[in-house]
């Protein structure tokens, strides 16, 4: 009986191999909505995705090349995790500086990508892309 645990309980974010590291991300998409951030500082979500975005996959379509095709685009890094105010409870980067365990619908659990968009947690045809999109205030969300 093999009773190690997962990488992600014995590491931190900055530990991790580049592999580690990737396989964190869920899929859910959430990270690739477009925010507002209002003159008082607070932040709005939007359903809005990334012209990258696939909205089915919830998956970059150029990951390799995002942040020259999308010069705003936020590569997550183990730094940059901890101070990011817009990643979603659910985003495993952030669970994990917290101390806390995955849940039992990341792929990393259930040994199935799909799990994140049964289980309704991923923006899958939940949100637009910004090719396709009006005003980004006729979009906000409160539920991502």
């Amino acid at each position: 009986m093999n009773t190690a645990l997962p990488f992600w309980r014995t590491k931190t974010l900055a530990q991790m191999s580049k592999t580690e590291w990737e396989s964190l991300c869920d899929g859910c998409g959430k990270c690739c909505l477009n925010k507002i951030r209002e003159a008082d500082g607070s932040l709005k979500m939007t359903s809005v995705a990334c012209r990258l975005l696939d909205t089915t996959s919830c998956r970059c379509k150029n990951y390799p090349r995002r942040k020259a095709l999308v010069p705003d685009c936020v590569v997550l890094t183990p730094q940059n995790t901890t101070t990011i105010d817009w990643l979603p409870d659910t985003c495993a980067y952030r669970l994990v500086h917290q101390g806390q365990d995955l849940a039992a619908w990341h792929p990393l659990v259930s040994g199935d990508p799909e799990t994140v968009h049964s289980a309704g947690i991923s923006m899958q045809n939940r949100c637009i892309s910004e090719r396709d999109a009006g005003p980004l205030h006729a979009y906000v969300i409160t539920d991502a």
